[in-house]
């Protein structure tokens, strides 16, 4: 069994946790937290795919170009090599799921 509360955990950002609920060769699934005003900068991943799935707040996140609203419930898959950021421009923690194949960790360039 695997939670938050035994998960591997480290920081990223300014003030933003994050958990290993699965780390793998070939799977990451994370579960992070984005406190009001922080987030990710803009950036896209040569090999790795994702799918952002929010479990409270509101993920507002940009995917090649294109914004989207994700409330409670919704999810987003963001292909290999498409730019995209995520953002929490709301008053309250963003918590979500972030699942990678194969895992993001090392594959990350920053998009202009």
């Amino acid at each position: 069994m695997i939670s938050t509360e035994n998960a591997e955990y480290y920081q990223w950002g300014n003030g933003c946790d994050g958990w290993h609920l699965v780390r793998s060769p070939s799977l990451s699934v994370i579960q992070e937290r984005v406190p009001p005003g922080c987030g990710e900068v803009r950036h896209f991943h040569n090999h790795s795919e994702q799918f952002f799935f929010v479990l409270s707040g509101i993920a507002t996140i940009e995917v090649d170009g294109t914004t989207h609203l994700l409330h409670p419930q919704q999810g987003i898959h963001v292909p290999a090599r498409t730019p995209h950021q995520l953002p929490n421009k709301h008053g309250e923690d963003l918590i979500f799921t972030v699942t990678s194949t194969p895992p993001s960790h090392g594959d990350r360039v920053i998009a202009d």
